[in-house]
């Protein structure tokens, strides 16, 4: 493609968001760069920083398109879940997730972001939002709802980062599901004996 203006408004940032995550798909972060990005869109090496100031405001917009996705992912494995198994079900979902795209994930999760984003701020608070939703409908008994979702997320995100590392078997994804689910049921087995060895001190 030229290098011209033929992107007119609107245009340009769908085109630069589509050629970071095609550069991440095949090179990693190493790969991801204004300069890169301008010439797989096929504009000019200025032509990014109309929308994105520099890298890592484009990692910003990466990672809130990643995290919208993920929550899509999410709820396309359990629209309304209320239950422990619900929670195990779209805990196996995050990790899939993950599995599935690799560079997008540790790009949401492991690259230096824009901590002034508003759109990745509020993608990354919706999800939030919904692991404590979760949280809060499977566990009403629970008072500090926050600090178990903390719990659990970080619980989750631990195995994600543990199979896409290679620290476990992702040799199916049978093998990786029951991971998961177990993982997940273990930590709410030893959460009765916890609350009561931490009432008796």
């Amino acid at each position: 493609m030229a290098q011209n203006s033929t992107y007119h408004h609107g245009d340009l940032r769908a085109a630069c968001l589509r050629a970071a995550r095609e550069l991440l798909e095949e090179d990693g972060s190493a790969g991801l760069s204004l300069r890169a990005v301008a010439r797989r869109a096929g504009v000019s090496a200025t032509a990014p920083y109309r929308h994105y100031a520099d890298r890592e405001a484009l990692v910003s917009a990466v990672a809130a398109e990643g995290y919208r996705e993920l929550a899509e992912h999410l709820a396309t494995a359990h629209p309304v879940p209320s239950t422990p198994d619900d929670l195990a079900a779209v805990a196996v979902a995050y990790v899939r997730f993950a599995l599935e795209h690799p560079a997008l994930f540790r790009a949401m999760f492991a690259e230096p972001c824009d901590p002034t984003s508003e759109e990745r701020v509020a993608a990354t608070a919706a999800i939030s939002e919904y692991v404590r939703g979760i949280v809060r409908d499977a566990f009403p008994g629970v008072e500090d709802t926050d600090a178990l979702a903390t719990t659990v997320w970080a619980l989750v995100h631990g195995l994600a980062f543990l199979h896409l590392d290679g620290k476990l078997d992702t040799s199916t994804p049978e093998v990786v599901a029951d991971r998961v689910r177990a993982s997940v049921f273990a930590l709410f087995a030893v959460a009765p004996a916890l609350r009561e060895a931490i009432a008796a001190r």
